[in-house]
């Protein structure tokens, strides 16, 4: 009888340490995986680079946006170096090609965009990027699908009813004053647009700021700009349409489109509505076309129209110096980015040292 001898088990070799380039590779790995993550699923950093919201919010301030309330955005353009936008940083190199585009889908959020949130959003404009790396903006949302808006003598009126106003908006005014403004005054008021107007200065101001100044010894007059109703605006949508006299100040009636929301494609409405339906509903572009008064869609004149998604009507509270819906429309629910939370920063450029950092605003939310 033969005995089998089992063999002993063999000893695993030990494993090779790492080299230190190859634990510096997995950590920043790593650390660009998570931060992806977060970006995309729950918060972004944010700059403010222009005036259109001052003094709500202040050119120089850094934001944190919560992609959560609204719900982050599936991605629609994959092939994407990971953490840029639409450029790799410091280069005028695109960091995306869009040979893939996927169909792109919402998660659940906390909540709906709603009246008098300040949103990020992609700017619809901006065609010749792929949707979800079109430029960022932020506004106020200022209407939400279903609802008729008006802007009477800069009164925003939303299905009948006065908008409660932001509490630092601002418009143009201008300023007689008593010889020249001294630095001083420029720097106290942070008047950094003004700009010689005629023989006066014009200025954003908020009420009570224009209030304020009115007192002051040297100055003779502080006037607000109104543009007057029944003035067609230049770059005011409808473009192209004098038919509809609108101004920044004197504005609709509008109603904003809501998903299953069927509209007759009147001349008025076809002025009104043309641009979304042929570039933010899906179409190809060759595929809505206008002849002889008619909305031509997939080679079918169409006599009706049925939305397919929300809309926003979004403005930014400097109200004469903000390029918004008032000009070029609506934002579609998927150019949504995120609800605005909290400045973590902020850096005024017209100083210098630690003087530059505007201390009262760090952790300050945003209203």
């Amino acid at each position: 009888m033969t005995t089998k001898v089992k063999e002993a088990p063999k000893k695993k070799a030990p494993k090779k340490p790492k080299s230190k380039t190859r634990e510096w590779l997995d950590a920043i790995a790593f650390a660009v995986i998570a931060a992806t993550l977060i970006r995309w699923l729950f918060l972004e950093a944010y700059t403010i680079p222009t005036g259109s919201m001052e003094r709500s919010l202040l050119v120089g301030d850094f934001l944190f946006v919560s992609k959560m309330h609204y719900g982050a955005r599936t991605p629609k353009t994959p092939l994407q170096v990971p953490l840029t936008h639409q450029k790799i940083w410091g280069t005028d190199m695109a960091s995306y090609v869009d040979w893939i585009q996927l169909p792109q889908f919402r998660l659940p959020g906390f909540s709906d965009v709603e009246r008098g949130d300040v949103v990020v959003f992609n700017y619809p404009g901006e065609l010749q990027h792929p949707l979800d790396l079109r430029s960022n903006y932020i506004k106020r949302c200022v209407a939400i699908h279903g609802d008729t808006l008006r802007i009477q003598n800069q009164q925003v009126i939303v299905n009948g009813q006065a908008s409660e106003n932001p509490g630092q908006m601002q418009h143009k005014y201008i300023l007689q004053l008593e010889g020249q403004p001294n630095e001083r005054f420029v720097r106290k008021y942070k008047l950094y647009d003004m700009q010689y107007y005629g023989e006066g200065l014009l200025t954003s101001l908020t009420e009570a700021t224009a209030a304020e100044i009115r007192q002051l010894p040297f100055v003779k007059s502080v006037e607000p700009v109104r543009f007057p109703e029944g003035e067609k605006g230049p770059e005011v949508m409808p473009v192209g349409y004098d038919k509809f006299a609108w101004n920044i100040d004197n504005f609709g009636p509008l109603v904003v489109p809501a998903e299953d929301m069927t509209i007759s494609l009147t001349e008025e409405n076809i002025a009104k509505y043309y641009n979304t339906i042929k570039y933010y509903e899906g179409y190809d572009d060759e595929d809505v076309q206008l002849a002889d008064g008619k909305l031509i869609i997939e080679g079918q004149a169409v006599d009706s129209y049925t939305f397919k998604q929300d809309y926003y009507f979004m403005m930014g509270d400097n109200r004469h110096d903000s390029l918004d819906s008032r000009y070029w429309g609506f934002v579609p629910q998927d150019h949504v980015v995120g609800k605005a939370l909290f400045i973590w920063m902020s850096l005024d450029a017209n100083e210098s040292f630690l003087s530059k950092i505007r201390w009262e605003r760090l952790f300050q939310g945003i209203n």
